[in-house]
């Protein structure tokens, strides 16, 4: 038996080798391309691949029952933008801290929290611009000039790191890189209205 979002499905297991396959075939006849997989469960148990292809090795013939469970991609983009603020305020807790340890000269402690920021921070303007790319945000303008704020004082900070004048880089993060990660807040309000939107329609 195979269900789908708490429906049957008619597909029959036993005309499948392996899961891989009975996976391949469902997306393509249940028209789940627009749609996120969360949860797959093999005669009731979650199933995550431990390495790639692994459900290649999990014969047909010893399932069965098989449950997958999807949402919209509107709906996934909805979670994802709702954890962007708490995202913000990591960054801008983190970049707040830093300053605080570089102004104590505690350079090792520091550096290495700068680099967790900055890594974050990347993560955090990638999924940005995914999210933007996918709902058409009308906030290409704004986006693109924090992006380049940000940029700059990244860039700024490097050059000053380099002279290694600790005081300054402090004074960057907490003066200039912390308030332009603030700014973030409006345009993550704005895409959440535009998935919000999507959802609608």
């Amino acid at each position: 038996m195979i269900v789908i979002d708490g429906r049957q499905s008619e597909m029959q297991l036993a005309n499948y080798g392996n899961l891989e396959e009975v996976l391949a075939k469902l997306v393509e006849e249940e028209s789940l391309e627009q749609r996120i997989v969360t949860d797959v469960l093999v005669n009731d148990e979650a199933f995550n691949e431990l390495y790639p292809h692994q459900a290649e090795d999990i014969d047909a013939g010893s399932i069965n029952r098989l449950e997958v469970r999807t949402v919209s991609l509107e709906e996934m983009a909805g979670d994802v933008v709702g954890e962007l603020p708490k995202v913000v305020s990591i960054i801008a807790g983190g970049s707040r801290h830093c300053a605080k340890l570089l102004r104590e000269s505690n350079l090792a402690e520091a550096l290495e929290l700068m680099q967790d920021v900055v890594n974050v921070s990347r993560d955090f303007l990638t999924t940005v611009q995914v999210l933007r790319g996918q709902f058409s945000s009308d906030n290409g303008a704004a986006l693109t000039a924090l992006g380049d704020t940000l940029g700059d004082i990244l860039g700024e900070i490097v050059d000053v790191m380099g002279h290694e004048d600790w005081v300054l880089v402090a004074d960057l993060l907490e003066y200039e890189y912390l308030p332009a990660c603030e700014r973030w807040n409006d345009i993550i309000a704005s895409l959440s209205a535009d998935i919000s939107s999507a959802k609608a329609a």
